[in-house]
């Protein structure tokens, strides 16, 4: 059990990590979308990379937390 809470805890780590940096590439270059693939969803409007932006919040904030329950748990076994 010992090594599955470790294999969580590396998993949600790495997860909220990827999260948050693709958070901040969509904070730096909100319309990263058009430049990267040439088709504006949004009409150039910004509003699906604001869209992306709360998603990638969601996800970071989620994997850390979930990756911060399971370190206290394994603390504790």
């Amino acid at each position: 059990m010992n090594k599955h809470l470790r294999l969580r805890v590396w998993i949600e780590g790495v997860v909220g990590i990827a999260s948050a940096l693709s958070l901040a590439l969509t904070l730096v270059w909100p319309d990263w979308i058009e430049r990267g693939f040439g088709w504006e969803p949004d009409g150039s409007d910004g509003s699906v990379e604001w869209g992306l932006v709360l998603l990638l919040a969601t996800l970071a904030f989620g994997a850390f937390g979930l990756a911060w329950r399971e370190g206290r748990r394994l603390a504790r076994a």
